[in-house]
């Protein structure tokens, strides 16, 4: 870009840290300190590397590309004693697992099967010993959907459910539902000139314009929240999933991402515009 100088105006090459810790990430934190001001940026756009699409093919889709991420903390509050003697006890571990039941059908009974909503408890954790049970239990997991009105849904029904079938056994509980990330939403103007820089580099029949949007969130939500553009997906090709251990960037990506980013500005700020 710097050699050629084939566009009209200027040009910010974004370096987001911090994308995969809680809440505030870094994308948060550089819209919050006021990146888009302070270099004058009036559309922004993504990219991700994507296993299982092939190298030198690109994806995108119109509208919500990327899910939200909401995190929960749900503390059962019982009463413990010898694991002999359950009946002296209000069992926490037992509420926990009558919880983790309930959460799945706010997904399965509660929802329009129509739109996605995910509740995946992830973490466990009760006593250190096998003849205790324990005074409390702690469930944790992740909440993912397109929708940003399940998430108020999903906040609201969770503790409602965590809270009902706790006090049905006489326990009670702890409730913490935390915000992290808004759902990645690919702005119609900003998508087709995305899409439009990835045909002209690969050809049609190598960008997917209608990719079925990932359930897996991205917290480059937030510069999507504050300016107009896009997020497309650059083939990796068969390696393992992201955040799999064994996943392996492939180097012949990088001619067509970075060919897609020139393609990009070049279509953004042409020259005769």
């Amino acid at each position: 870009l710097a050699s050629t100088r084939k566009f009209k105006g200027s040009v910010a090459l974004i370096f987001q840290p911090a994308e995969e810790p809680e809440f505030p990430t870094g994308g948060f934190k550089m819209v919050q300190e006021g990146i888009m001001d302070r270099f004058g940026i009036s559309q922004v756009f993504g990219m991700h590397s994507w296993p299982g699409l092939e190298v030198g093919k690109f994806a995108i889709c119109h509208g919500s590309i990327m899910g939200s991420q909401d995190d929960f903390d749900i503390v059962v509050k019982g009463r413990g004693g010898h694991a002999a003697d359950p009946h002296w006890t209000i069992d926490p571990v037992v509420i926990a697992a009558q919880i983790i039941l309930g959460l799945q059908t706010l997904v399965s009974r509660k929802t329009d099967p129509l739109e996605s909503l995910v509740i995946s408890v992830t973490k466990l954790s009760a006593a250190q010993a096998y003849n205790v049970i324990p005074d409390q239990v702690e469930i944790a997991g992740t909440v993912r959907t397109l929708a940003s009105g399940l998430r108020d849904f999903a906040e609201q029904e969770m503790l409602a459910s965590a809270q009902g079938i706790a006090r049905g056994f006489g326990a009670d509980i702890e409730f913490r539902y935390l915000r992290s990330v808004p759902a990645t939403f690919n702005h119609a103007e900003g998508t087709d000139l995305a899409i439009q820089a990835a045909r002209s580099l690969v050809g049609s029949a190598s960008v997917n314009a209608k990719m079925k949007p990932s359930i897996g969130a991205e917290d480059f939500a937030y510069m999507l929240e504050a300016r107009p553009g896009a997020y497309i997906f650059l083939g990796n090709g068969p390696t393992a999933q992201c955040h799999n251990p064994a996943y392996d960037f492939d180097d012949h990506a990088l001619p067509y991402g970075i060919g897609y980013w020139v393609n990009l500005v070049e279509t953004v700020l042409p020259i005769g515009r």
